[in-house]
């Protein structure tokens, strides 16, 4: 492993203090000797996606984005279920990427903090890996009663929780140092 590696962390939560931020800001902290962890946070302000603009008048914001997701060696969403599916922020920054090749073959973490978030951990999973993501096994984690599990001031208060977001991480490195790999979708 040469260097730090750059890391581009979306929230899907729009929330001030939420639980999904604050576990990227404990990966921000915990790895900062491993990583250049760049957190994402104008989700909120991405406008809706429309394929009429969807050409040479691509907001720019949306071409922020893509070049974010280009340019970083992975990629990890933290987000969490609204009425059992993704937040419609998160699924629309998604929407703004479809028509690239960003996310190809893009070693990408995917956490889900919820009470349950099954759901959107399922949909999630399906979205990103139709984008033709590289998602390790051990690069996706379903963090359910996370209320109760993660403080307001960052800290991760679950021992288990600590430790695989830890190995979620580790899997991730180990997914960008990986040479000659496809896509999830295209894995058995």
């Amino acid at each position: 492993m040469k260097g730090r590696k750059k890391i581009l962390a979306i929230s899907g939560s729009t929330k001030k203090d939420s639980s999904n931020s604050s576990i990227l800001e404990f990966i921000s902290k915990s790895y900062k000797e491993l990583l250049e962890v760049k957190i994402y946070d104008d989700i909120d302000k991405l406008p809706h996606f429309n394929p009429d603009l969807d050409n040479e008048n691509l907001p720019a914001m949306v071409t922020d984005l893509r070049n974010l997701i280009q340019s970083a060696d992975g990629v990890i969403i933290c987000t969490p279920e609204y009425v059992f599916s993704l937040p419609g922020s998160l699924k629309n920054a998604i929407d703004w990427t479809v028509s690239t090749t960003v996310f190809t073959n893009k070693p990408v973490a995917l956490i889900v903090a919820a009470a349950s978030g099954e759901k959107a951990f399922e949909s999630l999973t399906l979205i990103m890996t139709t984008v033709e993501s590289r998602i390790a096994k051990d690069s996706r984690l379903l963090i359910q009663g996370a209320k109760g599990k993660v403080g307001m001031d960052g800290e991760i208060k679950d021992h288990h929780t600590s430790r695989d977001i830890m190995n979620l991480v580790k899997s991730l490195i180990h997914s960008i140092d990986e040479e000659n790999q496809q896509p999830t979708k295209y894995c058995s």
